[in-house]
């Protein structure tokens, strides 16, 4: 295992915020597309940036879970809110 996978492991993932796994996945994917990282810390690398891709498309369908919208009643008031439909 790398240093890389050793200092960032993957229970880490659950602490850190949309924004900050979503750096972490460029700066990955950055360092892979240079072609300067030898083979066994691309493994490594693709690895945890595959991780940082699963957490922050949890993180998003959990925010998307929580959007309410706006119901408007027959007088153009909003009446209350719905759960989120994605259609």
């Amino acid at each position: 295992m790398t240093d890389t996978a050793k200092n960032n492991p993957p229970e880490s993932l659950e602490k850190l915020s949309f924004e900050d796994a979503l750096k972490q996945l460029e700066d990955i994917v950055r360092k892979l597309e240079s072609g300067d990282v030898p083979l066994d810390a691309s493994i490594d690398l693709y690895a945890k940036g595959d991780a940082l891709r699963a957490h922050c498309q949890k993180r998003l369908e959990a925010a998307q879970a929580r959007i309410e919208k706006i119901s408007i009643g027959a007088d153009g008031k909003p009446s209350g809110t719905q759960p989120f439909d994605s259609e």
